[in-house]
């Protein structure tokens, strides 16, 4: 038996990653039967650990590959599923240019996050969206509401718009802690992002997350208040929508008020 074979129980999960290994088979395929394979045929996913969600995406008619940071987990993978190893990327997501492994060719992303990085990944998720369709795994239970909340709620933040400008999202199940090793201390979600059929923005797109993130930033002062620093003109600030908070302004209207901005003479 080579010394590099593994059993499924040596790989621990290490805190500084993030890792909480996923040990229920029925939640494992539920995330993988999330996709629906439309308008790709490959995934990636993000941190395998040991592929109990591998193992489903691998019986998707799609080709799978897998990225990992955490060498014993890539050394476990490479050992039990072999046929996989060409595909798995030992790299940090955050950093790959992942243009070396797809080109320009469109993918799906899929993963049980750690959630230390989750919000990271949608962020570079939206920087790809040319080529990333579809979207979905699991995040801290807070997180993924956050993600697919709509305006007038608590949680609806940068996020939410960010996201939602480009994508339909859609909260699928919660997941309890105890199918998880070890257990993280609050629940999980799982959600699904689709990409808008018309994903390119009737205003200037990095104007319109310059306004969403600084709105946000004073979520509890009128948008006159919060966008000071743009030194508008008193004929625009005149309008109604300067009236409301970020947290009541709808995608739309977000769009509508860097529109207005863009204008603004």
């Amino acid at each position: 038996m080579s010394k590099n074979h593994k059993n499924k129980t040596e790989v621990k999960a290490k805190k500084f990653l993030g890792q909480h290994f996923l040990e229920d088979e029925s939640i494992a395929q539920k995330i993988a039967d999330a996709l629906t394979l439309n308008g790709y045929d490959q995934v990636l996913e993000i941190g395998p650990g040991m592929g109990v969600l591998t193992k489903y995406l691998l019986e998707k008619p799609i080709t799978t590959y897998v990225i990992e940071i955490d060498t014993e987990s890539v050394d476990y993978l490479k050992n039990n599923y072999l046929h996989l190893a060409p595909r798995i990327l030992e790299k940090d997501f955050l950093k790959y240019d992942l243009k070396e492994t797809f080109g320009d060719k469109p993918f799906a992303i899929s993963g049980n996050f750690p959630y230390n990085i989750s919000t990271q990944i949608v962020f570079k998720t939206l920087e790809m969206r040319d080529q990333i369709p579809e979207f979905s795994g699991m995040f801290q239970k807070e997180v993924a509401k956050r993600i697919c909340s709509k305006e007038g709620s608590k949680v609806y933040g940068i996020l939410s718009v960010l996201t939602q400008a480009f994508y339909d999202a859609e909260y699928l199940f919660t997941v309890p802690p105890n199918v998880f090793n070890p257990p993280p201390k609050v629940d999980s979600g799982v959600l699904r992002l689709i990409r808008k059929d018309n994903y390119s923005l009737p205003c200037d797109e990095a104007l319109f997350f310059k306004v969403v993130k600084q709105a946000f930033q004073q979520r509890r002062k009128t948008i006159r208040n919060s966008l000071k620093t743009f030194n508008l003109s008193d004929n625009l600030k005149a309008n109604s929508i300067f009236d409301q908070r970020p947290e009541q302004l709808s995608v739309d209207q977000f769009i509508t008020l860097t529109q207005l901005i863009e204008n603004d003479k």
